[in-house]
């Protein structure tokens, strides 16, 4: 190769080694870097290797191609084909057989002397090297020889033996006679031999791609094409071949050999290598001069004969140095390696990187391919993000049957997994329904009994029908909390509507006493002393409160801090500036379990007022409604500020606004006519009557025009009506609305809203506004 470009060649059986050809062979040791620093004589590939110059053969001059043995024995011989035509077989001197001997110095000579343009080696049969030449017309071009030949067959004197350095002994034989002689009077560029059978060879002609069958030398099988340079069979796929001219590459398939199956995208610039890679199915790199960027064409496609569509193909650039890229070489057996050398011998080891095709699984798996790796996303740690996934939680309660047990179907909660507490209050919630849907159905037909005109039934009713049933009395009963020296009165109330959703909530049993007593000792097996004392503080037993919480200290799983709440709770006083109140309000926001945080919220609050606990998110809702149950009256609904969220009410901190009447928002209709015209919290302006156009909270009698919507309804037969007249009353749908006065004054002659632009039909959205009056109906 002399004044030409360097080429590289990788050795076929030593994964670690690599011959640099230009002028001379220089056969290089590639290991890893175990330092920073360079042993004499290496040089640095990459980050972590390094390449080590083992020996130099300068034997060869004009060198023009160069091809290593691909047998094992001997492991370092080359053939080196010269500008005059010869090729010559030589080694690296790392052989020392006997048969090693016999070969290296061998040349095998022409009949007339032109360029040697590519060698390659048979890979079925180790001794067959087939050379191309350049056109002689009274010559052949291409000439496959044996390597074996110990003399030429019809000269019957001894060849002339040539000397290959001064350091030689022995002489080789010139051969002169070659085994086959193919393309007379053509020209040869390009060769390789045909893995499917050991006697076809493909012969990149001047003017056409040939397939010569050694079995008959007279025919051969050829198309015309430019594309003639570089011919490359896939490793995988032995009958695609690629070619190329100037800056195309052309892809064949010898199954239908008349045109190309492919021609990848032109080049700016002409090319000088295209090479398969030998580990990976499909991947072909190709090389334009004066770059230093390798191309790389990803052929997603496996070739059939009747395939008349073109492959998938996915183009990529890589850059494995800065330098402009004489020439490069994939490794024989590391996917995807290679190394590059540029003109001035500087050499680099490279690894192109495959494209990471992600995929998620059906079960929420991630993996991805890389090459011949497949990898799954795993996290690390208990708790991981995939645990939490809502995906994989589905799959798991779907596998493990989760929501088919009908027969207890509070088990649901541990098929579920038995982690998510929420989840256990739901099924158990469910459980009561079921339970007592007997129950329900015997309490609806004594109502239908004491309450004939009532044909509804509750069966399927929730908490909040039956509490705001009507049907029923509620008692105010006072109590003072059990087990405290200091007697504080909380009121309590009591009705049977009441105590059949206690029974829903599961505290307590069939019938009207409140003896929350089962339902305590079994969350005590179930371990969960703080809500079992929560519950025994909301029935005002303190004492059992206490008790609780320092037999869950002593047990083995309990927490010792159990022990000092159950201390704070035994010094409990209802004085309001007491020491006790001060200490427990600042522990209460120390506390992280939701339940022990109630104890305190309802022991510091007002009679009346149980914000701290209702509004405790954590705290299982059926606990919150069974809590309400006991301690908040039968009208528990006030009017909010959409700024702030607090009652509008004249003092929010001295009056509880729980269990207050509509009187305390100035819409009494008392003689004073006071009014509240914003929010006492926020100080916000309320809303405007869609039909007055004054502040809500205004009494309708203190309204220009209100007297005439007065009689108009005629609300004032009826005292709780007349109050009525007064109350804030919307649209749920469009959110217009105003004094219910003046509400049921214009619904009574239209059904669209009374605001301008909006065409909502208020009245027909309620149910009510279909209802038939009383009066009107036939008996």
């Amino acid at each position: 190769m002399s004044g030409s470009k360097p080429d590289i060649l990788w050795a076929p059986h030593h994964v670690n080694r690599f011959v640099v050809c230009d002028s001379e062979l220089s056969l290089y040791h590639i290991e890893s870097a175990v330092s920073s620093e360079l042993k004499a004589g290496s040089m640095r590939l990459s980050e972590e290797t390094t390449a080590t110059l083992l020996s130099i053969n300068s034997d060869t001059p004009y060198m023009k191609c160069v091809a290593w043995y691909p047998k094992y024995d001997p492991e370092c011989l080359l053939a080196v084909g010269q500008a005059n035509g010869r090729v010559v077989l030589t080694s690296l001197g790392q052989d020392h057989n006997s048969k090693s001997k016999e070969l290296i110095g061998k040349e095998f000579v022409p009949k007339h002397a032109r360029q040697c343009n590519t060698l390659a080696w048979n890979p079925l049969d180790g001794y067959w090297l087939a050379a191309g030449l350049d056109k002689h017309r009274a010559d052949f071009s291409v000439l496959i020889w044996d390597i074996s030949s110990k003399y030429t067959p019809e000269i019957p004197v001894a060849t002339e033996k040539v000397r290959l350095s001064s350091g030689d002994t022995e002489a080789g034989l010139v051969v002169t006679k070659p085994l086959y002689e193919l393309g007379q009077n053509d020209a040869c560029l390009s060769l390789c031999w045909l893995p499917r059978d050991q006697k076809l060879l493909l012969a990149g002609m001047h003017r056409n791609l040939a397939i010569f069958d050694l079995r008959n030398i007279s025919q051969k099988m050829f198309v015309n094409t430019k594309a003639v340079q570089g011919v490359s069979v896939d490793p995988f796929f032995h009958d695609r071949v690629a070619s190329f001219y100037e800056g195309q590459v052309a892809i064949w398939d010898l199954r239908k050999f008349e045109k190309p199956v492919l021609t990848l995208t032109e080049q700016p610039k002409p090319l000088t290598k295209v090479a398969w890679c030998p580990t990976r199915t499909g991947l072909l790199a190709t090389l334009t001069r004066d770059s230093n960027i390798i191309k790389l064409y990803d052929m997603q496609h496996t070739p059939t004969p009747i395939d008349e569509t073109e492959p998938t193909i996915i183009e990529r650039s890589v850059q494995p140095c800065e330098h402009y890229i004489a020439s490069f070489a994939w490794h024989p057996t590391n996917q995807n390696r290679m190394v590059v050398v540029t003109p001035n011998r500087t050499m680099s080891d490279f690894t192109v990187f495959e494209r990471i095709s992600l995929a998620w699984s059906p079960v929420t798996s991630l993996m991805w391919a890389c090459g011949r790796h497949l990898y799954e996303c795993t996290e690390e740690g208990k708790a991981s993000s995939l645990e939490k996934d809502i995906a994989t939680k589905m799959r798991l309660r779907a596998l493990s049957r989760y929501g088919l047990d009908t027969e207890q179907i509070w088990r649901n909660h541990i098929l579920a997994g038995n982690e998510d507490q929420q989840l256990k209050s739901l099924w158990y919630t469910l459980h009561y329904f079921l339970y007592l849907t007997i129950l329900m159905k015997q309490y609806t037909e004594d109502m239908d009994q004491k309450f004939t005109g009532n044909k509804g039934s509750l069966v399927y009713a929730g908490i909040k029908s039956i509490v705001k049933a009507s049907m029923g009395t509620t008692e105010n009963l006072r109590h003072n909390r059990s087990g405290s020296d200091r007697q504080a009165d909380i009121i309590q109330y009591l009705s049977e509507e009441r105590s059949l959703a206690l029974q829903l909530c599961g505290w307590i049993k069939k019938g009207t006493d409140v003896d929350v007593e089962p339902f305590l000792n079994s969350l005590e097996q179930e371990g969960d002393w703080e809500r079992a004392a929560a519950v025994a503080l909301f029935n005002l037993d303190i004492r059992r409160a206490i008790q609780i919480l320092n037999k869950g200290a002593s047990s083995g799983k309990g927490d010792l801090n159990l022990n000092v709440v159950a201390m704070a709770l035994s010094g409990y006083t209802d004085e309001k500036n007491s020491l006790w109140r001060e200490m427990c309000s600042t522990l209460r926001l120390q506390l992280n379990n939701p339940y022990l945080c109630a104890m305190f919220a309802f022991l510091t609050s007002e009679s009346g007022s149980y914000d701290g606990v209702l509004y405790e998110s954590n705290v299982a809702v059926r606990d919150r409604v069974a809590f309400a149950c006991k301690f908040l009256t039968d009208a528990q609904v006030f009017v909010s500020c959409n700024f702030c969220g607090k009652s509008i009410s004249y003092s929010c901190s001295a009056i509880p606004h729980q269990g207050r009447g509509f009187s305390q928002y100035g819409v009494s209709g008392s003689p004073t006519k006071s009014k509240v015209t914003s929010c006492p919290g926020c100080r916000k302006p309320l809303p405007r009557c869609a039909l007055c156009l004054i502040n809500m909270g205004t009494p309708v009698s203190s309204c220009p025009g209100g007297s005439k919507s007065d009689e108009k309804v005629d609300l004032s037969k009826d005292k709780k009506l007349a109050q009525f007249n007064n109350w804030f009353t919307w649209c749920h749908n469009c959110r217009h609305g105003g004094h219910a006065g003046h509400m049921l004054s214009w619904f009574r002659d239209h059904t669209e809203c009374p605001v301008s632009a909006c065409s909502c039909k208020c009245m027909q959205l309620d149910t009510t506004g279909n209802l038939i009056p009383a009066e009107m109906v036939q008996p």
